[in-house]
């Protein structure tokens, strides 16, 4: 069974100096920032900034890059972190319950069934186990996708605009399922959605120039998730588009 807040290793992801470059051009130099242990940070910027591969950098799926990464523990990174991507990417020929337990059978290990399967039913499909990709609706799909990662029970979890393929009522529906689920582990969410920002974010970073530079802007009140009809979200979501135009030019 999935574990307790209480249960989950806090600890702060620190970046310091990371430094980066494609075809000669400097996408990252000497940039650094710190992921609050058990809270949401949420990435935001223009297309092709360098904001999946930052994602990419702390996940360790890019070789030969500088940077210091300090989860503060003296442990590395490595090994304690889950990463979910804007696609599904579920097999086809591979059930629910057998997607959601991947992660194991490609280390080698013995799939969990049961716990696979308590997975599913955390994200609101029990019954559906059986189920092969092409009998699940697109948010099916990306449920899956996410009790994968919850299969894999770490402590910090990288997604890559997990839900912008989603319809709106759909993104809205996952988005409040990922806040549950996910709460009490460290997250970085990158989005190209200012309102997503602002429904999930504990803190909320804007990615801008070149090489790239990371602000801070201050999200609204209240817990996450938060109502996206609430007086203050209107104002914020304006605020927080006019920094994502200027960071465009």
């Amino acid at each position: 069974m999935p574990k307790s807040v209480a249960d989950l290793a806090a600890f702060d992801v620190r970046l310091t100096d990371a430094r980066l470059a494609f075809a000669g051009a400097k996408l990252f130099d000497g940039l650094g920032f710190t992921l609050e242990a058990g809270l949401w940070t949420c990435l935001l910027g223009p297309s092709g900034v360098g904001k999946t591969s930052l994602l990419r950098l702390l996940a360790g799926l890019i070789p030969d890059t500088d940077g210091v990464i300090d989860c503060g523990d003296g442990a590395p990174l490595a090994g304690r972190l889950a990463y979910m991507g804007q696609q599904d990417l579920l097999l086809p020929w591979l059930s629910a319950e057998a997607n959601v337990a991947l992660g194991a059978r490609l280390r080698g290990q013995a799939p969990d069934r049961v716990r696979a399967r308590a997975m599913l039913a955390r994200v609101g499909l029990a019954g559906r186990e059986a189920d092969l990709p092409r009998t699940l609706s697109g948010g099916m799909r990306q449920r899956v996708a996410l009790a994968r990662t919850l299969m894999e029970d770490k402590p910090v979890v990288l997604m890559d605009e997990p839900f912008s393929a989603l319809d709106a009522i759909t993104r809205h529906r996952i988005q409040d399922l990922a806040a549950d689920v996910l709460a009490g582990r460290t997250v970085l969410l990158v989005t190209h959605d200012p309102a997503e920002a602002l429904r999930l974010g504990h803190r909320i970073l804007v990615m801008s120039g070149a090489p790239a530079r990371l602000e801070d802007t201050a999200p609204p009140p209240g817990v996450p998730p938060r109502d996206p009809a609430a007086p203050d979200m209107g104002g914020q979501l304006g605020l927080l588009l006019g920094r994502l135009a200027a960071a465009a030019f």
